[in-house]
């Protein structure tokens, strides 16, 4: 991960244009409302077929309510998803990039598989790199993952006029095919990209590995099954947001994604010690071990 101004987006505070819903709140207005506008009716019992009709109102009214809300988290950055974050990206401008064209005339039609949210997301907030040739961190960056088949990249320079670029392919364990790094070397020194003092070398980056071996010490009464498959979700979950470059496996985030809903304790014996990664490497994950245990 760069260090220029990529803003972390799942650490913004939550938007103020978002509301707190209570069903209790809403229904408690609604009665007080009615009441006030009909002071007879004061002593409403729950068997009362005008308080079910409250009732219906009050979730109507919720579920119109969480609609706003939904609909105020899809023109914003950090929650947009699917078409919606098709819209705003069009204000760049940038699409999707096509990470396997599919192929319509197999049977069954294999279907495009088009970038993904997680990734697009950032390829839009960087966006405003792309605006300059590279030069900047930001901009090789932001030219490096507009091509297809790059999930990260890092840059460096490790000396004036050398500029070190690391990718980090979307597919496999994220090693890059010699082919795509010649592709993205060729995008990256292309004469209107590159400024003309940069000798850009672009380079695999390197894979640190670790596994997870954990045993869950779970309490009585929840299903063991349930637990244990909710646990190797909620680890899948993590191991794969962690896969970027620079980002490392910190213990603590292991521990989290398997302190799932009927886990008493964690035993964790492998890895031993947070996973820590350069900004041109990408922890791996070759394993994982979960099993269960009652008390």
């Amino acid at each position: 991960m760069s260090g220029f101004s990529d803003i972390d987006l799942s650490q913004l505070p939550a938007p103020a244009v978002l509301e707190e819903l209570s069903a209790e709140q809403i229904q408690s207005e609604i009665l007080a409302e009615y009441q006030a506008k009909n002071p007879k009716h004061t002593a409403l019992v729950e068997s009362d077929p005008l308080f079910k009709l409250i009732e219906v109102f009050t979730y109507r009214e919720l579920l119109l309510r969480q609609r706003v809300n939904d609909a105020a988290r899809q023109v914003l950055l950090a929650y947009a998803t699917g078409s919606d974050l098709d819209q705003l990206a069009a204000l760049v401008p940038m699409q999707r990039k096509i990470e396997d064209p599919g192929d319509p005339d197999a049977y069954p039609p294999i279907p495009v598989l088009l970038e993904d949210d997680a990734n697009f997301r950032r390829r839009v907030q960087l966006a405003p790199e792309g605006f300059s040739t590279a030069g900047p961190d930001g901009a090789y960056i932001f030219h490096a993952i507009a091509v297809s088949g790059v999930r990260d990249a890092a840059v460096s320079s490790p000396k004036p006029g050398e500029v070190l670029v690391h990718i980090l392919a979307s597919d496999g364990d994220g090693t890059p095919s010699p082919e795509l790094v010649k592709t993205v070397n060729s995008a990256l020194n292309a004469r209107e990209t590159r400024p003309l003092t940069d000798q850009v070398i672009v380079k695999p980056a390197e894979l640190v590995s670790y596994s997870v071996d954990a045993v869950l010490h779970v309490r009585p009464g929840p299903s063991a099954e349930e637990v244990e498959s909710a646990a190797r979700e909620a680890l899948k979950s993590a191991v794969a947001q962690a896969h970027v470059l620079g980002a490392g496996m910190p213990l603590s985030k292991i521990y989290a994604a398997l302190q799932v809903e009927g886990v008493a304790r964690v035993e964790l014996t492998s890895p031993a010690a947070d996973v820590a990664c350069t900004a041109s490497q990408a922890a791996l994950c070759t394993a994982q071990n979960v099993s269960v245990q009652r008390g």
